[in-house]
């Protein structure tokens, strides 16, 4: 859970790097939030017509971490030595979204790079 806070408290910061636990931990609580959000919304009887199960609290969420998940991709891809414009690879279809997966998957780049000191060196 700390991972997760430590992304929004640098919500739309796009420099330096970001460790895999820190990606990835993000990654897991937006996944549980996002159902927790689909399951409320439901509950509550307030999805928006037209969009399935998805409604106005799902919304709303994906909106608030937008920027934070795009923000601690684009510090991962510096970990790992790629400028954050490599998440435009994605793009290109199934090949693109499982390099970008591999690359954020990859361990940190050993010592410092352009984009600061290595977080795993500096923590420890």
């Amino acid at each position: 859970m700390n991972w997760y806070l430590k992304v929004l408290k640098q919500y739309a910061d796009f420099g330096g790097r970001a460790r895999r636990s820190e990606y990835w931990y993000f990654a897991l609580f937006n996944l549980i939030f996002s159902i927790v959000a689909v399951i409320l919304d439901n509950v509550l009887g307030i999805p928006i017509e037209g969009m399935g199960n998805y409604g106005p609290l799902y919304s709303l969420y994906l909106i608030v971490v937008f920027i934070p998940g795009l923000a601690v991709s684009v510090r991962r891809l510096h970990d790992v030595g790629k400028s954050g414009w490599m998440s435009f690879i994605a793009l290109i279809p199934i090949i693109g979204a499982i390099w970008l997966l591999v690359l954020l998957a990859t361990d940190s780049e050993a010592g410092s790079n352009k984009w600061g000191e290595n977080p795993k060196e500096v923590e420890s």
